[in-house]
């Protein structure tokens, strides 16, 4: 059993790693909301369980055993995310933040009803996957829409929910995961997007968090 704390920490070291290949302290502490020095103090802990491998100035990585409990507790997250969506009709943009409250407390028995309830599901109401039972994540090919030139057509495949305001405006706009799209033109910073019959216009910074399957 590990503290909510370094379960949090891992789970984070885990996504940075997955968005960018090296996780600076930096980026950590942003991301986690606390100074450097507490995530050097951190690291420091993680690193003395074996759940990370830290070096000074050269960033951090999980070790096996770290990416086993980060990949649990996402699992956990994911699939409590869904179930809220879909069984409770808890809007998407806010789903994350209940879901941060059960994550680290999810009984295996609970976490298969769950899972055998929602279907066996492979994908959370934001389009990430969920992990496996047995640690498994299959991670699809994508790109971000802010790197679409004008005339491409793509699938919205993951949008990032890591900003409530951004699920609820991608929401008004019908911007959910499966929705085929075109890119019409792009500016400095925004760039506008067909879905159907309707353009919409989408920031860039907004774009660079969604993730699409080009098409064609």
């Amino acid at each position: 059993m590990h503290t909510q704390a370094v379960e949090d920490y891992l789970k984070v070291i885990y996504e940075i790693q997955r968005e960018q290949g090296k996780v600076a302290t930096t980026v950590l502490a942003e991301r986690m909301g606390v100074s450097p020095p507490s995530v050097t103090g951190m690291l420091k802990k993680l690193a003395d369980l074996h759940l990370v491998v830290y070096e000074r100035y050269q960033g951090v990585t999980l070790t096996e055993a770290g990416r086993k409990i980060a990949l649990e507790v996402i699992r956990h997250h994911r699939l409590v995310e869904l179930y809220l969506a879909e069984a409770l009709g808890v809007p998407w943009d806010r789903v994350h933040d209940e879901a941060e409250k059960w994550e680290h407390v999810l009984s295996e028995d609970l976490e298969d009803r769950i899972d055998q309830a929602l279907g066996y599901p492979t994908l959370d109401p934001h389009g990430a996957p969920i992990p496996a039972r047995d640690g498994t994540v299959v991670h699809v090919e994508q790109e971000r829409l802010s790197e679409l030139a004008p005339g491409q057509r793509a699938l919205i495949a993951e949008v990032s929910d890591h900003d409530p305001g951004i699920l609820r405006r991608l929401g008004q706009q019908g911007l959910f995961p499966a929705t085929e799209i075109e890119v019409i033109e792009t500016g400095a910073e925004e760039m506008c997007v067909r879905s159907g019959d309707h353009e919409h216009v989408v920031p860039l910074a907004v774009a660079a968090y969604i993730f699409v399957r080009p098409i064609g």
